[in-house]
């Protein structure tokens, strides 16, 4: 299905949020996914299927200044 991921179109084969991040090859619990301009709490990574034409934004944190 085609989605945005942190504003670039793709096509991806998940179902899921928690899914996606594995296809995507994030690892670590260090980042927060806001699933259509709202950020959506760990818990439901899982349980939150994605549909053709969603927009997530995958955020870490970065150091520096």
């Amino acid at each position: 299905m085609r989605v945005i991921v942190n504003g670039e179109p793709r096509e991806i084969s998940s179902a899921s949020i928690d899914a996606l991040l594995g296809e995507l090859d994030y690892e670590g619990t260090h980042f927060a996914i806001a699933l259509n301009f709202d950020v959506l709490p760990k818990a439901r990574w899982a349980a939150t299927a994605l549909k053709s034409g969603d927009e997530i934004e995958i955020i870490t944190p970065r150091q520096g200044g």
